[in-house]
């Protein structure tokens, strides 16, 4: 009867205490790979949907002290452009590295806000590469190298031990191609802490 009391006694102690019991996170030298998705240069509405992009990311977080971290990964980003009744197409293809500094978390590290300078470099195809329009028109802007760098603004919060919200804001700004120096970005993602 003893035991059975003493069993009862610590499983009830467990059940208490279960909710404080909280991992170690951003530990440095943990890593977590990420995914990005969000729009580009705006919100989307029917009357804009002509002026607007999306963007897709893939990127290695690897935490430092204070939880800060470098990212390093790749991004897609796709971005219209009107022409008569139709829209011509502008893709991004770029390689990113970057340390994001952690600037604002609570005592257990549920909800962290970052701000993050990264370098860029990658390629720009106008319209996949066609030059000559359906109506006969030529484009004279041309598939080219693109460097230069974002500033970013994110905020994470942990949904659980692995897994991480992620939404973020950041300002690209690429020289040369033909298509425009900035653009804004904004948009959701998932992290998973590998180790």
């Amino acid at each position: 009867m003893k035991r059975t009391v003493f069993i009862l006694i610590g499983m009830a102690l467990c059940l208490v205490l279960a909710d404080k019991v909280q991992a170690q996170r951003c530990l440095p030298g943990m890593k977590g790979l990420r995914l990005t998705a969000g729009m580009a240069d705006g919100f989307h509405s029917a009357s804009r949907r002509n002026e607007l992009g999306y963007h897709f990311g893939l990127s290695m977080d690897s935490y430092t002290k204070g939880c800060s971290r470098w990212v390093f990964g790749a991004e897609y980003l796709q971005k219209y452009h009107p022409y008569k009744d139709t829209r011509l197409p502008v893709s991004q293809f770029t390689a990113e590295g970057g340390y994001y500094y952690n600037f604002l978390s609570d005592a257990n590290k549920v909800f962290l806000c970052y701000v993050g300078g990264s370098a860029m470099a990658g390629y720009e195809t106008v319209n996949w590469g066609e030059s000559l329009l359906h109506d006969g028109a030529r484009i004279t802007d041309g598939d080219a190298f693109v460097y230069g760098g974002a500033v970013s603004l994110e905020i994470e919060t942990y949904l659980t031990n692995r897994t991480v919200l992620l939404l973020h804001a950041r300002e690209r700004c690429l020289w040369g191609g033909d298509t425009g120096n900035f653009h804004f970005q904004f948009g959701v993602g998932l992290k998973f802490i590998l180790d």
